[in-house]
């Protein structure tokens, strides 16, 4: 066993006992529990919604096509050219607002008042919206680790797959991705514990997720110590999770078990 498992091993134990004879970390626990869970629900949702949008990025930033290229080059040069808390609030004070009266706009001219009024519910709504700008600002970075992908499985095989009488569509569908998905989780892997640990910009926006929830705390209580200690602790908890899912994807891309 590594070290330093051992040592997390031992501070695990030492913070569990803390936690289990103190009525004030039993307390902090219960109340940041909810957003302990908004954290993972945020930072999945966010990740399902950046896995599409950089995949379709990736594949226009290795299209031909002159439109598509630069559409796709323009968005992950802007997007990652500018700091994601900035995007964040750009996305859920300006864009957001914006998009929605314009589709509540176009429902109303249609006469469907009662699509009108769920858009803008779900437009509005600070969690979805937190959702959109963490999946629009990881989206870019991933798009790069789709194109890597696809670029690392040599051209031969695409010029095999074509002689075969398959299209360039099916070539990539049937012959590229699945090769290249097992390059990149790894990769994806990380970027996931990345955005979790990101998904605390979303208290920025007042989402109530796990740092939003210990400053609440903090604020009422006035026990910081505790309070970011069992802040801290959960996120760490969290990562770890995630590091040892990134290696058993890993260890399944390199020998496929």
């Amino acid at each position: 066993m590594p070290w330093w498992v051992l040592v997390l091993l031992v501070a695990g134990l030492g913070v569990a006992l803390q936690v289990a004879t103190s009525a004030v970390y039993r307390e902090t626990l219960r109340f940041l529990w909810d957003g302990v869970l908004l954290t993972l629900h945020l930072s999945v949702a966010a990740f399902a919604l950046a896995l599409v949008v950089g995949l379709i990025a990736g594949l226009a930033r290795l299209s031909a096509h002159p439109v598509l290229y630069t559409a796709a080059t323009l968005y992950v040069e802007v997007v990652r050219g500018v700091p994601l808390l900035v995007l964040l609030i750009y996305i859920a004070f300006v864009a957001a607002p914006v998009a929605s009266d314009v589709l509540a706009g176009l429902a109303q001219a249609l006469g469907l008042p009662g699509l009108a009024r769920w858009l803008a519910a779900v437009i509005r709504s600070d969690v979805n919206r937190a959702v959109l700008g963490l999946g629009i600002g990881y989206g870019a970075y991933l798009a790069e680790v789709y194109r890597a992908g696809i670029q690392a499985i040599p051209r031969g095989q695409v010029e095999a797959a074509r002689s075969l009488g398959m299209t360039s569509g099916q070539a990539m569908r049937l012959v590229v991705l699945p090769q290249a998905v097992r390059i990149v989780l790894p990769p994806l892997g990380n970027d996931f514990i990345a955005l979790l640990k990101d998904s605390a910009l979303a208290s920025a926006i007042a989402v109530p997720e796990l740092t939003q929830a210990g400053r609440l705390l903090s604020a009422r209580t006035f026990r910081a110590f505790e309070t970011y200690n069992m802040v801290a602790l959960l996120y760490l908890l969290m990562t770890l999770a995630g590091s040892a899912g990134v290696r058993l994807l890993e260890r399944w891309a390199k020998t496929g078990r």
